[in-house]
């Protein structure tokens, strides 16, 4: 009898291909992987956040879900995301206001947060953010396939360099 192949024996085998194929080592080729995965992540998700703020089609997206309470559509669908956008605007305010950040002024240390009202939020950040959030979904496969891509490259012209300008002091003269 052999000895029974863990779950993850296909997965090792292909990688090792892999690695033998683009000329890489495998540890620098996952780390090539995954820091292009989160660059290309920060990238996008950044971008359209200000784009969509620049441009202000979250405030447009956001008022008119708020502005109109009459026509509560589908199951009461408007009446939930008009909460969620409320609790995200009460939510932005405080972290705003604690750290300084949204546009918000830092306030004294120790002193207590007023109440928001609604009207008070002068920018609808909760918009800007979900048009953000809906890109970095959507990108979710580009992203993936881009980085797969651009592995191997990376990590030969940028990972290798530097991990043998790192490990070079530490070799023996030979």
């Amino acid at each position: 009898m052999s000895p029974p192949q863990s779950y993850f024996s296909n997965y090792k085998a292909a990688l090792t291909a892999l690695s033998a194929r683009t000329r890489t080592p495998l540890p620098s080729l996952i780390l090539s992987f995954g820091l292009l995965h989160e660059l290309t992540a920060i990238v996008p998700l950044v971008s359209v956040f200000y784009g969509s703020r620049t441009l202000g089609i979250g405030e447009t997206v956001i008022s008119s879900i708020i502005s109109n309470p009459t026509n509560e559509g589908t199951l009461g669908v408007k009446k939930v995301v008009r909460n969620w956008v409320e609790e995200g605007d009460a939510w932005a305010g405080r972290v705003g206001r604690r750290y300084g950040v949204f546009g918000y002024e830092k306030r004294a240390p120790g002193a207590s947060d007023p109440p928001i009202e609604p009207s008070q939020v002068s920018s609808h950040l909760a918009g800007d953010v979900a048009n953000a959030i809906v890109a970095y979904g959507a990108l979710l496969p580009v992203r993936v396939g881009l980085s797969l891509y651009l592995s191997p490259v990376f990590s030969r012209r940028i990972i290798e360099p530097i991990r043998k300008t790192l490990i070079q002091p530490f070799r023996r003269n030979q």
